[in-house]
């Protein structure tokens, strides 16, 4: 472990040297490594895992492993932590994917401000194609998720209309994305 250790002191000490990128994009400039990657992977299983616990798993002390997810979470690779909640056990147990389409043209950010309104509303995003936007909207039963969709009209400025499709099963639900691109 010393031998890693060492490298760990010389690649931090290196980072330093390369100013801005180290805050900027680390996958992008080529500062985020193979031990860094695995580290991702390892929070993406669990995400309360402890500094020690991972350094084991990488071959780096926990002091080292710290400073690696420090300046993950500093350049926004790591955004944050939080609990994964499954919605059915908490009574949420209609899911849907609603494409929202819209007369002229909406902002993003009028569209990310109206959808925020909405609490039913998990995630949203703009996309290619017909539709300008593509929600996904948790409700604890069907007349919750027209209410939550009479909402969504109300609130975006110009929609023309909505089409959803209600989850039947949730085959793959990953808490984030992959670190490490498939080939």
């Amino acid at each position: 472990m010393e031998s890693d250790e060492a490298s760990e002191t010389a690649r931090m000490s290196g980072d330093s040297q390369r100013g801005s990128a180290v805050n900027g994009d680390l996958l992008h400039h080529g500062l985020m490594d193979d031990v860094d990657r695995s580290i991702v992977d390892l929070l993406l299983e669990d995400g309360r895992a402890g500094y020690a616990a991972l350094g084991g798993r990488v071959g780096l002390s926990a002091p080292a492993v710290k400073r690696r997810i420090d300046r993950l979470v500093a350049a926004g690779v790591i955004r944050g932590f939080t609990a994964v909640i499954d919605p059915d056990p908490m009574g949420w147990s209609v899911e849907a994917y609603v494409e929202v389409h819209c007369r002229g043209t909406v902002s993003p950010e009028r569209l990310r401000e109206a959808f925020a309104r909405v609490p039913e509303v998990h995630s949203a995003a703009t996309v290619s194609g017909q539709a300008d936007a593509m929600l996904r909207i948790v409700a604890h039963d069907v007349r919750h998720l027209e209410r939550a969709l009479e909402q969504v009209r109300e609130e975006v400025p110009h929609v023309d209309h909505t089409d959803t499709a209600i989850v039947l099963s949730r085959l793959i639900d990953r808490p984030g994305v992959l670190s490490r691109p498939t080939q």
